[in-house]
Parts: C-alpha cells; structure tokens; sequence
C-alpha cells in the first residue's frame, strides 16, 4: 500500500510552481499510461492555467488550496479549497485565480 500527504505534496508543488517560468508544476501521484484511474497533482501560480484541450474520460478536480477557475464553451464554474469540480466531458481550460493546487482524478476510456 503506499500512503503520502496531500498537503505535503500541495506545498511542494506550489513552491516548483512559483519558481518556475510557466508557473505549473504536476506529478501523477498514482496510475498512469497503463491504468484507466489516474490522478495528477497539479499547482498553479496566480494568473497561469491550462489552455483548452480534450477531456480524456470522466474526470474531477478537487481543489486543495486557492482558488481556481473551469470553462468549458460559454459555461464556467469556480472552485476554492475543499470544491469538486466534475469536469464536463467537453473541451475545457482551467484558470488559476489565486495561487493553487488541486487533485485532478480521471477514469479514461479503454
């Protein structure tokens, strides 16, 4: 079994995200290319986001710290620690409105 601290994990990645220069930091915590669950530790620096792209299968983001933004076409939805947010199975970006980080879990399609 394998156990580590979300905190922890969200404090590091915060601190890589604010020294670098696309001010994101990721890790996939668990899963990968050879399971369908995966879930990505992800930190943004205030300002900085994912630009729009594809939703790889049913997938959340839950919010550890700050606060963040989701847009999909002309809907969005903010999110702020402790929030899941259900990512729409629609292209989407992600905007960070303060300095975050957040768990994003998704199940890809076979």
């Amino acid at each position: 079994m394998q156990k580590l601290s979300l905190d922890t994990k969200a404090d590091e990645h915060l601190e890589r995200a604010a020294a670098s220069s696309t001010g994101r930091s990721a890790e996939t915590l668990f899963g990968g290319h050879e399971h369908r669950l995966r879930q990505t530790l992800l930190a943004l620096r205030a300002g900085t986001g994912l630009a729009e792209h594809e939703n790889p299968g049913e997938a959340t983001l839950l919010v550890l710290r700050g606060r963040v933004r989701l847009h999909s076409g002309d809907e969005s939805w903010e999110g702020s620690a402790g929030d899941l947010l259900a990512i729409p199975p629609a292209r989407h970006s992600l905007e960070a409105l303060e300095d975050s980080a957040a768990l994003l879990t998704v199940a890809r399609t076979a």
